[in-house]
């Protein structure tokens, strides 16, 4: 098996810790390790390094290059500007079809910036995952089973007709759903039969190719021009080329809520995607006062609920300030309500607009 890390997005709803050289995927948020090596040591023993090909931005590559030195330096592919997950997609499975002179192999693609604790129940679900693929050439999809009824996920609804392997539950899909209202949330929550969108995949190269030949047929004619040039010098010079040609758009909307043969594996580890300053907050350590504080020192005064980190571990002294994000850097400080964290990103597309280019 294959596995795919997506490693290329710029986590704008992480600013002003993640900056175009060093976005979220890269940044150590919770332990002493980035979220790209902790993706590593989940799914390390899943498969040999040499089968783990890591996809990123340019200017990120000597950085993955730096914290997984373990990764062969022919598998860290570059991509020369986002065109959103289903030509990065598709530009791995094209680099694993020509390796293998086109062998259908069984590839996992995991993005790069999540969190999962149980990590023994994350693989046995992966395995089962790669083995039902394998067998019934169907793209299989995790999808978490929900705790709460969230509005940042999008959600997978199946059918009633369940098979199981190894003791998991597989079910054919029969939607996908966007981000909900609260109220649409709860009601998938009772239903039963809905999931959430955890956007990991597996299934075969020539089973992928196929969808891609059906639905997106122009980027799918490209892909002999990068086929050809895997592993030689014109590599880089040839995807710029597709890529420059190619759309951006997700694999979500691409090829999976129109693909026939989709199926998804019902999955109850512990997972987040941590898209925002207000996930961290609810997956971090508090204290008394039910603060998450990440600096040497802080004194609190009739102050709760708060997020408060300080890159060069400053006093931190807050009065009367609740429900509230401070993120500190070198150059710049961010305030913000929790509930408005997913709004981070704004600031930096104002940053783009007033040409303050040193601040991303």
């Amino acid at each position: 098996m294959y596995i795919v890390l997506m490693a290329g997005g710029a986590g704008t709803r992480f600013w002003p810790r993640s900056r175009q050289d060093m976005p979220k995927q890269l940044l150590k948020i919770f332990g002493e390790r980035s979220m790209l090596q902790q993706t590593y040591d989940r799914i390390n023993g899943l498969t040999d390094n040499s089968k783990i090909l890591i996809v990123t931005a340019q200017n990120l590559k000597q950085e993955i290059i730096n914290q997984l030195p373990e990764i062969p330096v022919e598998n860290i592919i570059a991509e020369p500007f986002g065109r959103n997950t289903a030509p990065c997609i598709a530009l791995a499975a094209t680099v694993i079809n020509t390796r293998e002179k086109g062998n259908s192999e069984i590839m996992a693609i995991l993005p790069a910036d999540h969190l999962v604790n149980d990590i023994p129940k994350f693989q046995a679900v992966l395995k089962t995952a790669a083995k039902y693929a394998s067998e019934a050439e169907t793209l299989v999809t995790l999808g978490i089973k929900p705790t709460y009824p969230e509005t940042g996920y999008g959600y997978i609804q199946r059918t009633d007709k369940l098979i199981e392997i190894d003791d998991q539950k597989i079910y054919p899909v029969k939607t996908f759903a966007e981000k909900p209202n609260i109220e649409t949330a709860a009601r998938f929550l009772e239903s039963g039969d809905f999931y959430w969108n955890g956007g990991i995949f597996i299934w075969s190269t020539d089973t992928i190719l196929r969808e891609f030949e059906e639905q997106m047929v122009e980027l799918h004619d490209a892909l002999p021009q990068i086929a050809k040039n895997v592993d030689k010098d014109g590599f880089d010079e040839a995807v710029l080329k597709v890529y420059s040609a190619t759309k951006a758009i997700s694999i979500d909307y691409a090829i999976m809520e129109n693909a026939e043969n989709v199926s998804v594996i019902e999955s109850d580890f512990e997972w987040n995607d941590v898209g925002s300053w207000e996930a961290v907050f609810n997956l971090s350590e508090k204290n008394n006062k039910n603060n998450a504080v990440h600096s040497r020192y802080s004194v609190e005064i009739e102050s709760h609920n708060n997020y408060f980190y300080s890159k060069n571990k400053k006093l931190i002294a807050a009065v009367d300030i609740n429900d509230m994000i401070l993120v500190e850097t070198d150059d710049a400080i961010l305030i913000c309500r929790k509930s408005s964290s997913q709004r981070v990103k704004e600031i930096v597309d104002k940053l783009r607009v007033k040409d303050m280019n040193q601040f991303l």
